[in-house]
This record gives structure tokens, sequence and C-alpha cells, in this order.
């Protein structure tokens, strides 16, 4: 009986068995059954295993009609029986899950539900703004001006990305289509702009297309200002440039290599050669009194040295005697242009100096003792003894006293023929006189 019931048992899967997957190795008995070799639990040894196949004495345990009428995963599971780990349908950790259920898998699949919903509220949340194109009047401190400095050699790509930098357009990619669209890459201009924040493209692109229109750079040396004066002016526009430094730099040993007509100049003085002029540097970043001072020498290599000097040295020295250089000409000229209120007067008051320095006779202008004072001149100033003082010194002044016109320089070279010798000029009437009498008529008749 219990024999009998050992035969029972091993027909079927153990308790032990059907948790890892293992059968037992015995076999139901029948007619003519033989037991299996393998008792209970029991297993050959590994060297006897052959891979994929079953002992013979297993294989010959049932009869052939009984070996096919077992189910299709049968095979499978008599395959695991004694040879662990060949054949496998799944690991062992999914037949751990299996058996608890599946419950080893709550956790991730939580997990990735977490994160869909994110991914899902982020998408609903953002991806809209992201899609909103900005526009012109999304700018903050719209109607605001703004300077922007195109450098030389910018394409559009530049331009929109300096444009977006300084906050006059929204979008730099949306600029760049529109200048390419319009075809107008080709014709975007350097230099500096003042910009409206918040302008539309179009009128952006037609300010590029015509050129600079700052003017934050620009200054204006009028005639007949001193280097001092000149300095003032330049450190207004440029706060880096102080006047001291100007005056500083401002000296002719700096620049008589490069600009041979300062060989002559007095006291390393540049006065009278900073040409009178509207000088532009908008557009130009980190401008130095150097720069300036260039500008201002290269526009007098222009526009004074391309006159005929030459001629005119001879056209005096026929006429009065007298030789003049071409720093002679820029001292009288510097005169003349503190003395004459209109165009028309300089030629007479030019033609009065020369026949005072033809007959020895000082030039007695208050001009030249301003250029000492700073201001008015009172009588107790031309008593000072000073090479500028030409009531006290024949000839002329040691260097310029300003830089004088285009106009008063042609006015020292090419004098008009008079026998004046003196001049009474107010701002609305003039009165040029050959005596002294004459003279003194004219300025009683005008007190």
């Amino acid at each position: 009986m219990a024999d009998s019931q050992r035969r029972r048992r091993g027909s079927h899967f153990s308790s032990d068995a059907a948790s890892s997957g293992t059968r037992r190795a015995s076999r139901p008995t029948g007619s003519g059954s033989q037991v299996s070799p393998y008792a209970a639990g029991s297993r050959p040894a590994a060297s006897s295993r052959v891979a994929g196949a079953r002992p013979a004495a297993v294989r010959s345990s049932r009869p052939a009609a009984a070996r096919s009428a077992r189910p299709a995963n049968a095979s499978r599971r008599s395959s695991a029986t004694g040879m662990q780990g060949l054949v496998t349908p799944r690991t062992r950790s999914q037949r751990v899950a299996s058996a608890r259920g599946g419950h080893s898998r709550k956790g991730p699949v939580l997990a990735a539900l977490i994160v869909l919903v994110a991914i899902v509220v982020a998408g609903v949340v953002f991806v809209p703004r992201l899609l909103k194109r900005p526009s012109q009047g999304d700018l903050p401190n719209q109607g605001m001006q703004v300077e922007v400095v195109i450098d030389d050699g910018s394409g559009a790509i530049a331009i929109g990305s300096k444009l977006e930098d300084a906050g006059v357009i929204a979008s730099s990619d949306d600029f760049v289509a529109e200048v390419r669209k319009q075809g107008a890459d080709s014709s975007l201009k350097s230099g500096a702009y003042m910009f409206t924040v918040g302008q539309s493209f179009d009128s952006i692109i037609d300010q590029l297309v015509s050129g600079p229109n700052s003017t934050s750079g620009a200054f204006t040396i009028p005639e007949g200002l001193t280097v001092s004066q000149a300095a003032a002016v330049v450190s207004q526009t440029f706060s880096s440039i102080s006047s001291d430094d100007f005056l500083a730099q401002a000296k002719a040993s700096n620049y008589v290599a490069d600009y041979p007509f300062l060989a002559d100049a007095q006291d390393d003085s540049l006065e009278g050669f900073l040409c009178p002029k509207t000088y532009n540097f908008s557009g130009k970043s980190n401008v130095t009194a150097d720069d300036v001072i260039r500008a201002m020498l290269d526009q007098y290599k222009s526009d004074v040295m391309s006159l005929d000097f030459d001629s005119a040295k001879s056209l005096i020295k026929d006429r009065y005697g007298i030789d003049m250089s071409d720093y002679d000409f820029l001292k009288l000229a510097s005169v003349v242009e503190r003395e004459a209120v209109t165009d028309s007067q300089r030629p007479k008051v030019s033609s009065t100096f020369y026949n005072r320095l033809k007959i020895g006779m000082p030039l007695q202008s208050d001009a030249t003792m301003m250029y000492v004072t700073g201001g008015e001149v009172t009588a107790d100033d031309l008593k000072q003894e000073s090479p500028y003082n030409t009531y006290l010194n024949n000839g002329l002044t040691p260097t310029p006293i300003c830089s004088p016109s285009i106009d008063s320089i042609k006015a020292a070279l090419s004098p008009d023929e008079t026998d004046y010798l003196y001049f009474y000029i107010t701002q609305t009437d003039e009165w040029f006189s050959a005596t002294y009498d004459e003279h003194l008529q004219a300025i009683e008749a005008n007190r």
C-alpha cells in the first residue's frame, strides 16, 4: 500500500516541484511498466545529462501512444526535469513575479504613469508659450531711443543679433528673414544709428540702407577757436577725453613725423593747425584724443595744404617786399580771423596788416593780446610785455592765435591791394582809412 501510494504521488507535481518548475522523475505504473530509475527528488549526475534529451529509461517508461497524447508544453516541462537551466522559457525573476501575481511591477508602472502625466501637463502649459512668436509690440521700453553701432562688414545675421541684444527688435531670426525677403542684405551700411524700440522691421531696414543717422559722436570746431577751446569742445563730446588729456596730446612733436607741415611750428604748439570743421566719430568706439587730433590734421592737410602757397610767397614778396613762410601765412590769417567780421572784410584787413608790416609799423591788434588774457583787453593789458603784444612788438606773433577759416587763409595769401593802414569795424559797419586822422574821424562818428 505504501509502495502504491508512493507511485501515485510520483505521477503528479509535488507542491515543492510546482513552485520551482521541476517535475518528479517517477511515472505512473501500468501493465508492464517499470519504475523510473530516479527516486523522488533525486537527479542523475551532471556528467550523465545530455542537453535537450531525457535519459533513455524515462523515454521508454511510457508507450508511444501515451507520449504522443501529452500536452504540447509537456516536453518543455519534462526537459527541465533533471536538467536545470538548459531550456527555460522564463527567467527565475519572471517565474517569481508570476508566482506572486505580478505585484513587483506596480512600482515601475506607477512611476511611468507619473512621468507621463508630468509630460502632458508641461506640454499643455509651456508648449503654447514656446510656439508663440515674439513681436515688436511685446518689447519693454517701447518708444525709447537706443544708439546702436554697426561694425564694418556686418551682415544681416550680425546686425540682427546686435539689434536684439540692444532691445530694439524682439527676434533676430525674424529680422534676418525680412532682410532677405527684401533682398537688402548687401545694402545694409555700417555706422552709428539711433533706433526706436518697437519700430517696424521695414523702417529699421530703410534706416540701415540709407546710412548712419546718429550724431552722438559729432562735434564742430568753429573758426577762430584756440587749441584750449577746441579741447573743451572735444571733452564735451567724449566723456572719455578730458581737456587736460587733449592738451597733453596736442603737441607738434607728436605728429611732425606724419605731418611735415608742422616742422616750423613754434613752442611745440598745434595752434592754427586744428582745422575748423564738423567731425563725426559716430559709430566708432573708444575714440581717443589722438584720433581726434589726427582727424583735424588730416583735414588741414586736405583743405589748406592744397592751396598755392608758392604763388602767394611771390606775390607778397613783389608787392610788399616781405618774405613769408607757410607758417607765417597761417599766423597772419589767424589775426585776420579774429579781426574781421564778414568774409568781404578779410582781404581788406589782410591788406592793412601787410601795409603796416611793409613800413615797419606794429600790427597793433587787440586780438593778439586777447590770446594771452583769454578775454577783453584793457589799456593796462596793452602795456604788458608779451611776445603776443603787437602794440609793443613789431612783426607777427610767435604762433597763430587761433585756427583760421579757409577764407582768412586765402585772404592772407591774396590780400586786396590798398593803401589802408587803419580800420574800425563794428558788428554792423566798417571803416578803412589810409591816415590816422581819418581813422579818428571814423571812431568819433560812431560814438
